[in-house]
């Protein structure tokens, strides 16, 4: 297989979207993908990833391979747990308290910060929109963190997402009052389980 079969291949896998790290990875040097990216026509969406003209645009996708240390949460998750039943105007993600957040920020991305001893919990895998996995928390992490930040959540947008919850088949109820505990939320948590079930 030649080197560009090699990236041809990587781009497909990748949905349209090329990163340096995979094709070094790969053992094709950066002089090569240069190559390669202007042969193919490829637009640079941001240092170290590469799109191609046909591929479709995925914003959550570009947060993730720019800020890999982001978690998608709050509405963000919702959306992709399809636990929401409409995508949310800001994207929202949590970093490790102490983490620099002003890129994040200025995009218009809204930043929660947690202790670390909390940051990892619920941590799973979801797809984007067109098709690319993406870390973001469980549905039980997910709803701790929207009664942790319900100051800052639409009511509407946490009583929806607690019925979607309760109507889930996967739904681990023991799991989601330890993480209520965790985030001491769990009698508010209680109180809301309470009515639903």
């Amino acid at each position: 297989m030649s080197k560009f079969e090699i990236l041809d291949c990587l781009l497909q896998e990748n949905n349209g979207f090329l990163k340096t790290s995979d094709a070094t990875k790969a053992g094709i040097s950066r002089t090569y993908l240069g190559e390669y990216v202007r042969d193919r026509g490829l637009a640079r969406v941001t240092q170290g990833l590469y799109m191609a003209q046909d591929a479709w645009d995925d914003g959550m996708y570009v947060i993730q391979v720019r800020y890999p240390e982001a978690i998608f949460s709050h509405e963000t998750a919702l959306y992709l747990l399809k636990l929401a039943n409409r995508e949310p105007l800001q994207y929202t993600v949590t970093l490790k308290t102490g983490a620099n957040s002003a890129g994040l920020t200025k995009q218009g991305i809204k930043v929660y910060k947690v202790k670390d001893t909390l940051f990892e919990k619920g941590i799973t895998e979801a797809q984007s929109p067109a098709g690319h996995t993406l870390r973001v928390y469980n549905p039980e992490r997910t709803i701790c963190d929207l009664f942790r930040s319900r100051r800052n959540i639409e009511i509407q947008d946490l009583q929806t997402a607690v019925k979607e919850y309760v109507r889930l088949k996967n739904k681990n109820i023991p799991l989601l009052m330890r993480y209520a505990k965790s985030f001491s939320v769990e009698k508010t948590v209680r109180q809301y389980l309470g009515v639903l079930l």
